[in-house]
């Protein structure tokens, strides 16, 4: 797919001062035109990207919250005239595919400033373009494509679908990962909780059944005579 110029990223800080820490662990474009880039999103934070397209120039945006919270983020994108033609809150995953009407800088964001303690790791893929014929003069044939390029053109989507696989099961191991670590430190916060308790309990009751059979002796001081 071709491109159309480099992407730039913009962020703001949230109230807490804290700055949005664009981890560029750049996946590489693994198709022509586009970006793979996963980060991190403070909480109260949003960050922002730039992209200069021309007119008439299609672009797919997907997203998918990795870790953080209840895997959420609010996401919107806008024109160069600041007009919003992608708004959606407090979604874990969506696709959105879309061709410009205007020349100009597009901006999308993603923000969780409506997070006060959940940080977060995005991971989105900004495709631009359509996507060239593997074939020359393809899309000007009027015969039949041959037996081996009929072959070409099945492999090239089979591999476009594996991509796509590899990605989201990819995507599906890191989320699960961050799960199931958050709820092995849990296990281990209760069962810390849960051993200091009983030495406490243990302890009272030693004390407590130490105090049954401790002998009372009487006082002295009786007159003699």
């Amino acid at each position: 797919r071709g491109g159309s110029g480099g992407m730039r990223c913009g962020m703001r800080s949230g109230s807490g001062g804290m700055r949005a820490l664009a981890l560029a662990l750049l996946l590489g474009a693994l198709r022509a035109g586009g970006t793979e880039l996963t980060f991190e999103l403070p909480d109260s934070d949003k960050q922002c990207f730039h992209q200069e397209l021309e007119r008439g120039t299609k672009f797919t945006l997907d997203y998918q919250v990795i870790t953080g919270g209840h895997y959420d983020v609010d996401c919107f994108v806008e024109d160069p005239n600041g007009r919003t033609i992608y708004k959606e809150t407090k979604k874990q995953y969506d696709s959105f595919p879309h061709r410009t009407e205007v020349q100009g800088v597009y901006t999308f964001c993603f923000s969780n400033e409506f997070s006060t303690f959940s940080h977060k790791t995005i991971y989105f893929d900004f495709q631009v373009g359509d996507e060239p014929p593997i074939l020359p003069d393809m899309s000007n044939r009027v015969t039949a494509l041959t037996q081996m390029e009929s072959a070409c053109v099945t492999i090239h989507e089979a591999l476009n679908t594996v991509i796509d696989s590899q990605t989201h099961y990819r995507l599906r191991e890191a989320q699960d990962r961050s799960r199931a670590e958050d709820l092995n430190g849990r296990v281990s916060y209760w069962s810390v909780g849960e051993t200091l308790i009983l030495f406490v309990v243990s302890i009272g009751q030693v004390m407590l059944l130490k105090s049954f059979f401790t002998e009372k002796r009487p006082g002295s001081g009786g007159a003699s005579t």
